[in-house]
């Protein structure tokens, strides 16, 4: 039986952003070359181009899988803890701590160094990611509303509250990208501590 093209092309493409997650973690984007990224897939580098046109779009497609891997994070650790605020807790300490982990991939892909030449790739990753942050969050609080923990709220008092949550949290993001020991769990209390007293019935 001929093996699928369309399996072997996913497979491949696979092994290139594994082996880039490993190289632009090791030696950031500018050191890695499609050289690079072709040998450690075994492959001749005019074959790499017939996945990906540049390393930025190597690095786009990496950050959709690391972004992907986060996302899947949050939402297990939501659905593990009991009750609103652990839920927030838990969505906010799993978001910071997949951040963490992948912090020196942040940096290459949404410093301040890159951000201007991948205005375009950087700002949609960014959306999608929000987009996917908001709507955990909204079903976060519409189960507490649900389940008689929080008081109801109107859909633009919630987009609000959202707002808010992920901007206190973009700030934290930026304090584990510069200040590789910052403690962010008190940080964290204090906002699901505000946000769970605030809607209590």
């Amino acid at each position: 039986m001929a093996d699928n093209p369309t399996i072997k092309e996913e497979q491949v493409q696979a092994q290139v952003i594994k082996a880039a997650q490993a190289l632009f973690q090791q030696h950031g984007l500018h050191k890695v070359t499609m050289e690079d990224v072709a040998e450690a897939v075994g492959k001749a580098k005019s074959s790499l181009y017939y996945y990906y046109k540049s390393k930025e779009e190597i690095l786009d497609a990496v950050m959709n899988v690391e972004i992907g891997e986060i996302v899947a994070e949050i939402a297990q650790a939501v659905s593990l803890a009991a009750g609103t605020e652990q839920k927030i807790k838990a969505f906010c300490n799993t978001m910071l701590m997949g951040l963490r982990k992948k912090r020196a991939l942040y940096n290459i892909a949404f410093g301040a160094n890159h951000m201007v030449k991948r205005q375009t790739s950087t700002t949609a990753i960014r959306s999608r990611f929000l987009k996917q942050e908001g709507g955990m969050f909204k079903r976060i609080l519409s189960e507490g509303i649900n389940n008689g923990e929080l008081k109801p709220i109107g859909p633009k008092e919630m987009d609000i509250l959202v707002f808010v949550l992920l901007s206190g949290l973009k700030g934290l993001e930026k304090e584990i990208v510069i200040e590789e020991g910052y403690d962010t769990q008190p940080a964290i209390d204090v906002l699901a501590h505000m946000i769970i007293h605030g809607l209590k019935v």
